[in-house]
């Protein structure tokens, strides 16, 4: 068994190009976490979703190339288009390290169109602390925040950290030391820091640092648009049931995601999206 056997799928592209690649493992049993850690870092995407049959569905685990995640939304649906392209369209039940969701996948001619429905949502204002820490992490000022949406840690089968900006000029303009920003996740037990601009109360733009899995920027983030989607219904948001997320243009990688928000509190987040296979 190599990195040879593994799935190459952008999800989350936008009319077959962009998207976020991810590592896509399907077998009879789950290898040794330790083989698949490595295989996730010869692969050298931020994620890498191994998978085997359990029961009515399957157990999934999430490698980014430096560690095990609990969740992650672009593998997802990375790993909705391989079942459906392998096993035919239809919806999957997942069993992750720490919850239980399912992923659909629906062929489309070249590609395929997958959702997932994401864990339980929670939220919580960030620690002042924190946020301070972000904002010198990214050069940012708290007069360059959206006063409409706090800074907040948003949970959605992992923690974000929340930080909605002033302007698309601002989002833009991020940087910080990869080093840095690995410690200060590390620290608060974030996964990503999820920063936002919106456009219109449906339609989003956000980046998104991974550092804590020794990744500089994702161009897609199911993830983090799921935890940022439960925490605007906390928020009141007038979100009308669903968002556009608009990610990766700064990376030149321009990639859609859409989120349905039901009105209970707490309830799973359905993140959708195309799927490309690559080469």
């Amino acid at each position: 068994m190599d990195h040879d056997d593994i799935l190459r799928i952008a999800a989350f592209a936008d009319g077959g190009v962009g998207g976020n690649p991810a590592g896509v493992w399907l077998g009879e049993a789950l290898p040794p976490a330790a083989l698949m850690q490595r295989l996730a870092a010869e692969v050298g995407f931020s994620e890498t979703v191994f998978a085997a049959p359990q029961g009515e569905g399957w157990r999934a685990r999430y490698f980014s190339p430096e560690a095990e995640v609990p969740f992650c939304g672009h593998a997802t649906i990375a790993l909705g288009a391989a079942l459906a392209r392998r096993f035919g369209d239809g919806i999957y039940p997942l069993t992750l390290n720490q919850a239980s969701i399912t992923v659909e996948g629906r062929r489309e001619g070249e590609g395929v169109q997958a959702a997932l429905q994401s864990p339980p949502t929670r939220s919580a204002p960030a620690p002042e602390a924190l946020v301070d820490a972000a904002l010198s992490l990214f050069g940012y000022t708290r007069a360059g925040l959206d006063p409409r949406i706090p800074p907040a840690l948003a949970h959605a089968g992992a923690d974000h950290m929340v930080l909605a900006l002033a302007s698309r000029e601002l989002l833009a303009a991020m940087r910080y030391e990869l080093d840095a920003g690995r410690r200060l996740m590390h620290a608060h037990g974030v996964v990503t820091v999820v920063l936002a601009w919106a456009e219109s109360p449906h339609r989003f733009h956000t980046r998104n640092p991974f550092a804590a899995g020794g990744v500089y920027e994702d161009p897609a983030t199911g993830a983090g648009t799921a935890a940022l989607a439960g925490y605007l219904r906390d928020l009141g948001w007038p979100h009308g049931g669903r968002i556009e997320v608009v990610q990766g243009e700064d990376m030149g990688m321009r990639s859609r995601l859409f989120a349905g928000i039901p009105a209970a509190p707490g309830s799973s987040i359905r993140v959708s999206g195309a799927a490309r296979f690559m080469a």
